[in-house]
C-alpha cells in the first residue's frame, strides 16, 4: 500500500496508544466496564482508543470495521475491496487485569487478504508493523511521530522480522485467558514430535507477534476468535514469511467474511 497511508495507520496507533495509557496509569480512574452482547467486557479505553482511531483513519481513503463501531450490514460491506479491520484494545481482560499485554490492532484488508498491519503495546511502547510489499518490523520505546518521519526511516530504525535466534526447543504460544481442551490435546501432540517443548502463555495479539518475530514455532487456536483480533497479526506475519491456516485446511483465514468470526486456526 502506499507509504504515506501506512504510516497514518501507524500514527493512528500510537494516538491510540496515548488515548489508553491515560487511563491505566490513572489510579482514580474507573474503567467504566461493561459487557458486550458477547458478555466480553467493554471499557472507556477501548471507546477512547476506537474515536482517535476512527478520526484519523478517516484521512484515507478505506471505511472502517472496527469492534467498538457501529455493526455495518454484510449488504454494505460486501462491495467493500478493501478496508481497514481495527480492534481499538485487544485483550481488554488483560487490561482489567493490569498485566500490560494488551495492544492496538489495525489491519488493512485487501479482497480478503490482510496485506498491511500495526500492532501497537502501550505499556511497552513497542510497535509491529508490517506491508507484504516492504516486509515486517518492531520498533521499541516509541510513543509518537515527528513530523518529518518517513516510513523508510522507521523501517531503517527498526529490527527486520524474524529476528530469533535459532533455538534447539519447539516453542508453542497459547492464550493466557483461553486454554481450551482441544488445545491441551495439541500441545501433547507436539510433544510426542518434538524432544524439548516449551509453551508460552500470552494475552492479545501478541501471540501473533511471537510468530512473526521468530520467538515462538506455533499458535494453535481452537477457541473462537474475531477478525478483528487477527487480521493486523496475520498481515504481519505472511509479511515475516509465515501464515495463519485454518486448522485441518492448507487455507489461510480470510477477512470481511459475511460471518465475522474466525474458524479455528494454526499460525506458524
Amino acid at each position: 500500500m502506499d507509504k504515506m497511508i501506512l504510516l497514518t495507520a501507524i500514527r493512528a496507533a500510537l494516538e491510540a496508544g496515548k488515548e489508553i495509557m491515560t487511563v491505566y496509569t490513572d489510579p482514580e480512574a474507573d474503567f467504566e466496564i461493561e459487557k458486550k452482547a458477547d458478555n466480553s467486557p467493554l471499557t472507556i479505553a477501548d471507546r477512547k482508543s476506537h474515536a482517535v482511531i476512527a478520526k484519523t483513519l478517516q484521512e484515507t481513503p478505506y471505511p472502517l470495521l472496527s469492534e467498538e463501531g457501529k455493526q455495518i450490514p454484510v449488504e454494505e460491506r460486501k462491495n467493500w475491496n478493501e478496508l481497514w479491520i481495527v480492534d481499538p484494545l485487544d485483550g481488554t481482560k488483560e487490561f482489567i487485569k493490569r498485566n500490560g499485554e494488551f495492544t492496538v490492532n489495525i489491519a488493512f484488508v485487501q479482497n480478503g487478504t490482510p496485506e498491511a498491519g500495526v500492532i501497537y503495546i502501550p505499556v511497552k511502547q513497542e510497535l509491529f508493523f508490517a506491508d507484504c510489499a516492504y516486509g515486517a518490523y518492531k520498533i521499541g520505546s516509541i510513543t509518537e511521530l515527528p513530523a518529518e518521519t518517513t516510513l523508510d526511516s522507521l523501517m531503517n530504525q527498526g529490527q527486520r522480522l524474524p529476528y530469533g535466534a535459532p533455538r534447539k526447543n519447539f516453542v508453542i504460544v497459547a492464550s493466557r485467558s483461553h486454554l481450551t481442551p482441544e488445545t491441551e490435546a495439541y500441545i501433547n501432540e507436539m510433544k510426542q514430535c518434538h524432544k524439548q517443548v516449551e509453551t508460552v502463555s500470552k494475552g492479545s495479539s501478541l501471540k501473533l507477534c511471537l510468530i512473526a518475530e521468530g520467538e515462538a514455532d506455533v499458535y494453535p487456536r481452537f477457541a473462537p476468535t474475531m477478525e478483528w483480533d487477527t487480521a493486523a497479526g496475520h498481515a504481519i506475519i505472511r509479511a515475516a514469511g509465515k501464515e495463519v491456516y485454518q486448522a485441518g485446511r492448507q487455507e489461510p483465514l480470510q477477512y470481511n467474511k459475511e460471518e465475522l468470526l474466525n474458524p479455528w486456526f494454526i499460525a506458524q
